[in-house]
């Protein structure tokens, strides 16, 4: 169930880029649905998909690490996009957001 937390996230940041079209946010959304379908894959692999497991809270807890990686590595991106010109041109963020 770690991928729960994930696929909340993915879900979130859909209705967020739907609204704003922020290329930042839609970065987020594609990093969170990666991180779920990672977790999905996972699951199914070892035939756990719609199992519960005897410790929900510590495959919770997975799904939040998970997701906090997400959000560091996409805050990382977003960093570097800033600093380095030729990359935010690839990319096209507005600096300005």
């Amino acid at each position: 169930m770690c991928y729960a937390i994930p696929v909340v996230g993915a879900v979130i940041t859909s209705v967020v880029w739907k609204k704003t079209k922020d290329v930042k946010i839609w970065w987020l959304n594609i990093m969170f649905y990666g991180g779920a379908v990672f977790g999905i894959v996972d699951h199914l692999w070892n035939g756990e998909l719609f199992v519960v497991p005897e410790n929900l809270a510590h495959d919770l807890w997975l799904g939040c690490f998970i997701s906090l990686a997400v959000i560091v590595c996409w805050l990382g991106l977003v960093r570097m996009s800033q600093k380095n010109p030729v990359l935010a041109s690839y990319v096209r963020v507005d600096s300005k957001r």
